[in-house]
């Protein structure tokens, strides 16, 4: 992290001292961990296009302070969601108002340089996830002429094949998938039976492995609501086959979705049953856990599993908290609640170490840092947590900070 010194060392001028502060330059510049991208919804000017907050991550006390590039544009209007590239140089960023998905190139200081856009097959995207060989995004409405806000229709998911990188050019986004079984390059969300009811999409997650993809939905034609997890195989290009037995009931109003390292595990959010749903994955079959659905806080909002230590961690919207659960062959077993800043939305890991653990706070405009114990899965607020970001922030992810070459050394 690069260290704020005071007027006084910035007018020191004799050739030792000179080399004294280098020195601590370099210094601090190594305790950079991580950087951290915040897409803020709400930002200044007639477009009111969205922003990306860059926060750099102390590895020591985990104090989150903006680079100097800080903020930059989103792209589009409403930046909804973020998923960062396998190889950690690139971020995609969807904006929903503008049905785009914007490729930024991460530079080696966190910088982010606009590089590429594309439309989304769909109307209103809002979820995306990415592995090495695809970016899937989730569309509210399919692309269908009489689809509209105040005609809704069921939801469906794209998928862009990823072209890998070279030495000279990042990695490409290609058109999207073509389907098989239609005329167009997306896979429309609908229950067998009951074409007419409106699925809503509301997260999507592909398995460690690539093998298979899910997206957490419900149905808003009944009352109450009736939850599913879509589930598709991905074969090669970006080709999905939806799974046997697929969509998989998930309670009443599944609000996010996530799975472990291991592959072996999905985990569900239900905002109105106010708990999270375990299944364990066989052949792309999910089968509820012993013991799920497991209690969280009122409204959970998002949902993240460690991928190097048994621990999950939940945000609740309405209390403004995080669950925190321990993991046993995918059973969750709480070990405590934490206060973040007003209605967390979006939650995310340190991807170098593990150690650190950050949420996007909508209504508090802000981000809340917290040290990860990897021992016992409790955590400790950060030094000088919550950190300002732009107002309304949406989506959170996240890359070490060597994770695009030199880093910041």
């Amino acid at each position: 992290m690069r260290m704020k010194f005071n007027k006084s060392s910035q007018l020191l001028l004799v050739s030792a001292a000179s080399i004294l502060v280098a020195g601590l330059i370099t210094a601090c510049a190594t305790l950079t961990v991580d950087f951290v991208f915040v897409a803020s919804s709400k930002a200044a000017g007639p477009n009111n296009y969205g922003e990306i907050n860059i926060f750099e991550v102390n590895s020591e006390s985990g104090h989150m302070r903006q680079i100097p590039a800080s903020p930059v544009p989103s792209g589009g209007r409403f930046p909804i969601a973020e998923a960062v590239s396998s190889d950690n140089q690139n971020l995609f960023v969807v904006n929903q108002d503008d049905n785009n998905i914007v490729q930024f190139v991460i530079g080696n200081d966190g910088k982010l340089y606009p590089y590429n856009t594309v439309n989304t097959p769909g109307v209103f995207p809002l979820a995306v996830a990415a592995n090495a060989s695809n970016l899937f995004v989730v569309d509210t409405y399919q692309p269908l002429p009489t689809c509209s806000t105040a005609a809704p229709c069921s939801g469906s998911i794209a998928v862009f094949p990823l072209t890998a990188a070279t030495s000279k050019l990042p990695v490409s986004l290609g058109s999207p998938a073509p389907n098989p079984n239609t005329s167009g390059n997306y896979w429309a969300l609908t229950l067998a039976g009951k074409p007419a009811d409106v699925i809503v999409p509301t997260g999507v997650n592909v398995l460690a492995s690539g093998t298979f993809v899910y997206i957490s939905a419900y149905d808003s034609s009944v009352a109450p609501n009736a939850g599913y997890v879509f589930g598709f195989s991905v074969g090669s290009g970006g080709v999905l086959t939806p799974l046997a037995g697929s969509p998989f009931a998930a309670g009443i109003l599944p609000s996010a979705i996530a799975s472990d390292a291991s592959s072996k595990y999905v985990y569900v959010t239900d905002s109105t049953s106010s708990n999270v749903r375990g299944f364990s994955v066989a052949s792309g079959q999910l089968t509820p856990l012993a013991g799920s659905p497991f209690p969280t806080g009122n409204a959970p909002s998002a949902i993240v599993v460690d991928p190097s230590f048994s621990y999950t961690y939940v945000t609740n919207s309405t209390d403004s908290s995080i669950s925190a659960y321990s993991m046993s062959n995918g059973v969750l077993t709480r070990i405590g609640s934490y206060p973040t800043g007003l209605q967390p939305v979006a939650i995310g890991i340190d991807p170098s170490t593990n150690h650190f653990l950050y949420t996007a706070n909508f209504l508090g405009n802000d981000v809340s840092g917290f040290q990860l114990s990897q021992t016992a899965g409790t955590l400790l607020v950060s030094q000088f947590s919550p950190f300002p970001s732009n107002n309304q922030p949406t989506a959170i992810a996240a890359i070490p900070h060597n994770g695009t070459g030199a880093g910041v050394h």
